[in-house]
Order: structure tokens, then C-alpha cells, then sequence
């Protein structure tokens, strides 16, 4: 399976590029990787990127002062390319996908495997969509500043190369874009690592009011529309706090949830080999990887984690099944 960018491109006076609502570091470094991309190659055809405003961390990347989160009336693109998501998560851009000439879908995403543009480049077993940027580019169509967006891409999906998915195919392409000479250790320090004051509160008091259940099988943590507001915090100072609750000895399965507004709660989900977070999320109406998905879901915090746990103790409870 393989796909040319720049023949799908071909003869596009206007190009259009997003990703999903709440852009990660993969969904950033892909578009980013693929906008620098088709800028260099394709000067004369109008590329733009389209993502609600990433993260000031995400401020070294190269062109991202040009990403578009304003979402204003566009006349239709010639071709429209979704990254990291499916059309259903890209929020204000799925309008123009859906308009769009040749609708173009590069994901890594299992609830996604099917695609859902005209052209699809789908791997389930991939790392990340930076990875399969740098696929789809090669080695003789990236530069530094392309590079520098697909490592810091590559690195966020794969907690710094020590997920599951990372494979030898993930460390030979970090291997060959770090030959282009950024400092990739200070990249990772400042968009991976480093964490405002702000953050550090939120997870101090996420962690401190989580609770094992499920014969300690299974962490979770809810953080209220109060309680961020008395912070002031937003989606942006949450990332990281569930892949911590995972990091706690003996928990299969972590659950990490906010309310997005009343009785309305944004889940995300992590855990090890024994539970399939991305089924779980995919019958709620979300999707991810096998071990790190999420989904929105409605009701009370108590209704959202017993209908969570139902699922995540099936799946246990088959699991050890097994081993008898």
C-alpha cells in the first residue's frame, strides 16, 4: 500500500490540510510535516492547514505561525487531506473535506482502518501519521524543518519510542530524521516533557484524587467543570495525566475524564495488554489505538465509569480466563 503525494496532487491550484479537535503532537507534526511538504515542492498551488490553535510548546515548529484556527468561508479546495483523524473528528474543517475535489485520508488510527476519503492511506499498525508521512515523503523529499516536525510527531504517539507501537520500521525513520541535524533532545524536553505550573496542579490534583477499583486492577480520575474552572484550565493543560495513572504499579486499565460541560465528559483510556481500550471507546462512539483511546460520553461521573467498567472487567475477566 503506498500512495504519491505529489501525483494526487497534481494540477491543485489549492490545497487544503487538518486534522482532528484538540491536535495532539501526531496530528500536529503530520500536517505541519506535510504543509512544509507541499509547500516546497508545490510553490505555486495555495496550501493551507486548518487546526483549532495548538499549544504554545508547539511554537518551534516550523510554519506553525501559519495554521489557520479562525475557520472562515473557503471556496472549495481541489484537494483536502485529513490527518490523524476521521472526517467526523475534524470540527470546523470537516465542511471543507466534505466540499472538497479529492478528499484524501492518512490515518493510523484502528477505529479508522477503513479510511474515509476518496484516497486512503490507513495503517493500523503504524506508530503514528508522522510515520506515515515520512513513508509517503521519503527521504529525498524532507529537509530539517520537515524532519524536526515528524520526529516531535513520532515521539509524542510513542511516549519517546517506548510504546508497543513502536516498531523497527519507527526507529529506522527517527534514526534517518535526526541525521538532518535539529536538536531533537531539546525538542522532545520542550514539547514532550516540560510542563507549565498550571499542569503540574492539574495532574498533582488528578492524582491525588484518583481511586483503584477492580481489585486495584483499574485507575481512574475525574476532574469536574468546577474544578478546572478554578483553575483555569483547559484541554491543553490535561495531556499527560492518564498516561501517569497507567504508570501506577499493578493497573491494568486507566481512565482519566473532565467535564466538558453538564453531565457531558471527555474519556480518554489507556492500559497494557489485557484490556482493548479501543473497542471499549469505539462502542461508546469514540476510537484510538488498541492501548490508548477515548471517547465523549454522557450522564453522571458515576454512570460514565460503571458503564466503563462493565466492559473493561469483560475484558479482564476473558483475559485471566485464558490463563487458567
Amino acid at each position: 500500500m503506498s500512495m504519491n503525494l505529489l501525483e494526487e496532487c497534481r494540477g491543485a491550484k489549492r490545497i487544503g490540510i487538518s486534522g482532528h479537535i484538540r491536535p495532539d503532537g501526531d496530528c500536529i507534526g503530520a500536517c505541519m510535516g506535510l504543509y512544509l511538504y507541499l509547500k516546497k515542492e508545490i510553490p505555486q498551488a495555495d496550501v493551507q492547514v486548518f487546526l483549532e490553535k495548538p499549544a504554545d510548546i508547539y511554537g518551534c515548529i516550523s510554519g506553525i505561525g501559519d495554521v489557520d484556527s479562525a475557520y472562515g468561508e473557503q471556496e472549495p479546495f481541489d484537494v483536502f487531506f485529513a490527518l490523524d483523524t476521521s472526517d467526523d473528528r475534524l470540527g470546523e474543517a470537516q465542511p471543507y473535506f466534505e466540499k472538497a475535489g479529492k478528499r484524501i485520508n492518512i490515518d493510523h488510527h484502528i477505529s479508522n482502518a477503513g479510511g474515509c476519503g476518496e484516497k486512503n492511506f490507513v495503517d493500523p499498525h503504524a506508530s503514528s501519521t508522522s510515520e506515515l508521512i515520512y513513508r509517503l515523503i521519503g527521504k529525498e523529499g524532507t529537509d530539517r524543518e520537515i524532519a524536526e516536525a515528524l520526529y516531535m510527531g513520532m515521539a509524542h504517539d510513542t511516549g519517546c519510542f517506548q510504546y508497543s507501537c513502536t516498531s523497527p520500521d519507527t526507529l529506522r525513520a527517527a534514526a534517518e530524521l535526526i541525521s538532518y541535524g535539529f536538536d531533537f533532545s531539546r525538542l522532545i524536553q520542550e514539547t514532550f516533557y516540560e510542563k507549565t505550573y498550571l499542569q503540574t496542579q492539574i495532574l498533582g490534583r488528578a492524582l491525588l484524587e484518583s481511586i483503584r477499583f477492580m481489585d486495584g486492577r483499574c485507575v481512574v480520575s475525574v476532574l469536574s467543570r468546577k474544578t478546572l474552572d478554578f483553575y483555569g484550565a483547559g484541554p491543553q493543560d490535561l495531556e499527560g495525566i492518564v498516561s501517569q495513572l497507567r504508570s501506577v504499579k499493578d493497573v491494568e486499565c486507566a481512565i482519566f475524564m473532565y467535564e466538558t460541560r453538564v453531565q457531558e465528559y471527555k474519556v480518554s483510556l489507556r492500559s497494557t495488554e489485557k484490556v482493548d481500550v479501543a473497542a471499549i471507546a469505539s462502542y461508546f462512539g469514540g476510537g484510538g489505538h488498541v492501548r490508548a483511546a477515548g471517547c465523549t460520553m454522557l450522564g453522571t461521573a458515576y454512570d460514565v465509569i460503571n458503564n466503563l467498567s462493565l466492559h473493561i472487567e469483560r475484558q479482564l475477566d476473558g483475559a485471566d480466563g485464558e490463563k487458567d
